[in-house]
């Protein structure tokens, strides 16, 4: 089962083939590799004439940046949350093909985001942990349903860009911003005894810590997964993994929830997520997986 992100208005997939994909970002059009991206272009993608920077690769490694046409340094879109809310996120062309926004998330902040309002009329309070958090796109969702986050990432300038996100959404308070390692704040927060409703995270799949110590998803996830499971209150609200970059299969994903969190009453799903075209074709974007407890 594939789960679009179908209901954004400032983003859309306008083609795709030969590893790239056409984007519509606001009133800007980008063409950016994409890895799922296997199938060949109907047309030559380059010679569009709406396209105004492309990420070129390296033969080296990386890539950069050709721009067609002058551009703002960087801007802001808007996503429909429901219930005439909106979220807005700054938009910035960055290395290695990045734009601070992964769209196809559209679909798990919608999910969560409508368990937390749920949870605040019944409970008064939920406390959310976003791990590997990136620019916030799941804190802001997260906290303009009512909940409050806190956010960590070991990047400082990727947090600083989540409160420039958190500031658009017009949320001045509600997320406490944490730059660290994800596993030793994990670690810290066990001995503290502090406890949380929900938890997110969007691990890589690779990466150091800060004192050299290699993580690599397929040998971390699991034991991480369940070291966070202890961090979770005797009445969990949610679990969401998702998973990007790494291949790992949807099944993979709900195997993880169910044996970390075995013992606790709910249930596990999981799923591809994506973005719908308008060559009428989803793109995938990787998987996701979730244990709720509704």
């Amino acid at each position: 089962m594939i789960k679009l992100a179908d209901k954004w208005k400032d983003y859309t997939v306008l083609a795709t083939g030969d590893g790239y994909k056409l984007e519509r970002w606001g009133e800007v059009t980008l063409l950016r590799p994409d890895p799922q991206v296997i199938w060949g272009a109907e047309r030559d993608l380059f010679s569009d004439s709406r396209v105004d920077a492309v990420y070129r690769r390296s033969e080296k490694g990386g890539g950069a940046w050709e721009y067609r046409r002058t551009i703002p340094t960087e801007w802001d879109i808007s996503y429909p949350l429901g219930d005439g809310e909106k979220l807005k996120f700054l938009i910035k062309p960055m290395g290695f093909k990045h734009t601070g926004l992964f769209p196809e998330q559209a679909v798990n902040w919608e999910r969560t985001a409508a368990l937390v309002k749920k949870a605040r009329a019944e409970r008064g309070s939920v406390k959310v942990l976003n791990l590997f958090a990136y620019t916030g796109g799941a804190s802001v969702a997260l906290c303009k349903a009512g909940a409050e986050v806190t956010h960590v990432d070991a990047a400082k300038g990727m947090v600083e860009r989540a409160g420039e996100n958190a500031r658009l959404t017009g949320l001045t308070s509600g997320i406490r911003y944490i730059v660290d390692d994800c596993m030793k704040f994990v670690q810290r927060e066990i001995r503290r005894g502090n406890k949380y409703d929900a938890i997110v995270m969007d691990p890589p799949s690779y990466g150091r810590g800060p004192g050299g110590e290699m993580w690599k998803i397929e040998t971390g996830l699991y034991p991480f997964v369940k070291l966070c499971a202890q961090l979770l209150t005797d009445e969990p609200l949610f679990f969401l993994i998702n998973s990007y970059t790494t291949g790992l299969q949807p099944a993979v994903l709900s195997n993880l929830l169910t044996l970390c969190l075995a013992g606790r009453k709910g249930k596990v799903e999981a799923y591809e997520v994506g973005l719908p075209t308008e060559e009428g074709i989803p793109l995938p974007c990787g998987a996701g997986g979730i244990y709720v407890n509704e």
